[in-house]
């Protein structure tokens, strides 16, 4: 088991949420990772990082799988321009490959927020720390392990 895959399980057992971790092979895209774990798209919660442009730290969007983040909402939101976050930065500071992203396990603390899109489901599938690992979970449970904001920063 990876590292990765490790801290997700630890963050969501420290939380006593007990892991369903699934393997579901690579899935590039969240159409894949959704028709993989049998749920629709908007059900999938894609992370998103960005480079906050004057704090240099990583910032994380919880969209929604059918969802595009709007750069400008984004940066509204964040209170700070935001740069596309390279892979050495999301690594650094989440500890997260791209493609595996999880919203919990980083190993760093990182400000956060959540599409509201994914309210609308009693249960969302997000990733376990690898391209290949996804778990489900209950969006507001999300909320309260990361601290995430629900607002609004997705393209119309």
């Amino acid at each position: 088991m990876s590292k990765s895959l490790k801290r997700v399980r630890a963050a969501l057992e420290a939380a006593g949420i007990a892991p369903d971790i699934r393997e579901m092979g690579q899935t590039r895209t969240a159409q894949e990772a959704a028709d993989a774990a049998g749920c629709a798209l908007d059900q999938i919660v894609k992370s998103i990082i960005f480079r906050g442009h004057d704090s240099g730290q990583a910032l994380l969007f919880l969209t929604a799988g059918g969802n595009r983040v709007d750069a400008n909402k984004a940066s509204t939101v964040a209170g700070e321009v935001l740069d596309k976050a390279d892979a050495a930065l999301i690594r650094a500071q989440t500890g997260f490959a791209i493609g595996g992203v999880a919203p919990v396990g980083h190993l760093n603390p990182i400000r956060s927020w959540m599409d509201p899109r994914l309210m609308q489901f009693d249960q969302v599938w997000a990733a376990a720390g690898t391209p290949r690992h996804i778990f489900p979970i209950d969006p507001t449970v999300i909320i309260r392990l990361t601290g995430a904001e629900t607002a609004q920063f997705t393209q119309i």
